[in-house]
């Protein structure tokens, strides 16, 4: 059963790195080509940026992944995991303290091996192409206030967990699901107000007019919302992006300054109100209860299992590993599992996204907002124009920015 895992793993991951050869020669020969409806906003140079951005976030990307699979394979299939347990175990005798120092242990190791990738990422590739604003000290700043904010929510999660697992031994899947449900929902009113300005700078919008166009947009669409705020993005990146945060009585909009730069009001307007078209759509509340489905059967799914003596077995561990080294094999045997899962969710999920601009379309009357302001994103952000279908069709949440616009321009009033 060891081999045959390797071998689905070896599949899968071939499969994968196939997806992003294939994805990269599509651009290597229609990269060149503007796009009808992009002419003005992207010429010949700009498609030639673009896509040595793509080839080189795509190259590191490729790196990091073989990186991350070679030390997956010498953890799991090496028997690493079995020296790390034992090691955690002896220093431990309370199973929770054992289960947290296992995870946080884990996630730092994991994370401080990620940083060169991260680095180059942010100050050569990311500087190279004109978006890194950000500095060492800033980098570093976020990264000890993330593992810092990580690591006591971590801490928190396996302690009540493992506790729930010793309180119930026989309905821990049934706590543990309802106690990450209440979770989830508790960090989704706190995160806008206590986590996010931990990182950036939150203030009411400072455009002229831009505050009173996107109320009366609001008041159209029968949405109330509590703030219209705008981030200091620019202080790390050139990227431009809006969103909502928060649910229920605390839920804001947000939008980069960087946004507010390159658009015109309109523009801003209908890129919201295709946000706004996922909550009067009721996207939001759908995938809410669908996640948690899912996160029902899989917390059963993972009593039974993690409760059957033969699961080590499966990857050639013995029988006496901790419940959270069962849990790092459970895991890995759900991630290929769950695989040919992954286009399902992306095709559901521009099912949404095409959803949401029908939604922006009809409520300003003005497709062709919308259409400009996805054309002024791609092009501020060096998308790639041209993913290759397959590739487009197994990963993406959105539909091509191409596909969109052009669909867009078909509503558009003659």
């Amino acid at each position: 059963m060891k081999l045959l895992l390797f071998g689905f793993f070896a599949i899968i991951t071939a499969f994968t790195y196939w997806l992003r050869y294939i994805n990269l020669r599509h651009l290597k020969l229609h990269g060149s080509r503007i796009p009808d409806g992009f002419e003005g906003a992207i010429d010949e140079e700009k498609l030639r940026i673009s896509s040595s951005y793509t080839f080189d976030s795509s190259r590191l990307g490729l790196w990091d992944s073989l990186f991350d699979n070679a030390l997956l394979l010498i953890f799991l299939f090496g028997g690493l995991i079995t020296v790390y347990d034992r090691y955690i175990t002896a220093t431990h005798t309370s199973p929770v303290l054992s289960a947290v120092c296992f995870f946080l242990l884990l996630t730092w190791v994991s994370t401080l091996l990620g940083v060169p990738f991260d680095l180059y990422s942010t100050f050569s590739i990311e500087a190279r192409y004109g978006f890194n604003t950000t500095t060492l000290r800033i980098w570093i700043t976020d990264l000890l206030k993330s593992q810092a904010i990580g690591a006591l929510v971590l801490v928190f999660l396996v302690a009540v967990i493992f506790w729930l697992i010793s309180w119930s031994p026989q309905q821990w899947w049934l706590w543990v699901w309802g106690f990450m449900a209440l979770f989830s929902l508790f960090m989704m009113f706190i995160s806008p107000y206590v986590i996010e300005p931990l990182f950036n700078k939150y203030e009411p919008v400072t455009e002229e007019g831009l505050e009173n166009d996107i109320r009366a947009m609001m008041e159209k669409a029968g949405l109330k919302v509590g703030t219209v705020q705008q981030m200091d993005a620019s202080k790390r990146s050139r990227h431009s992006n809006a969103y909502f945060t928060g649910i229920g009585r605390v839920k804001r909009i947000v939008l980069y300054d960087t946004l507010i730069k390159q658009m015109s009001h309109s523009e801003i307007v209908a890129v919201l109100a295709h946000e706004i078209g996922h909550w009067k759509k009721g996207h939001i509340w759908k995938r809410l209860v669908w996640a948690e489905i899912m996160a029902l059967a899989g917390s059963w799914l993972s009593f039974k299992l993690l409760g059957w003596q033969g699961l080590p077995g499966l990857l050639g561990l013995p029988d006496s590993i901790s419940l959270p080294s069962k849990m790092v094999v459970l895991g890995f045997i759900a991630s290929l599992a769950l695989f040919p899962l992954g286009p399902l969710s992306a095709w559901r999920s521009r099912c949404h996204e095409r959803e949401a601009d029908r939604y922006a379309a009809d409520l300003t009357g003005r497709p062709e907002d919308l259409a400009s302001a996805l054309v002024k994103m791609s092009a501020e952000n060096l998308s790639n124009l041209f993913p290759h279908p397959f590739y487009a069709g197994f990963y993406f949440s959105h539909p091509p920015t191409v596909e969109r616009v052009k669909t867009l321009r078909a509503w558009s009033p003659l």
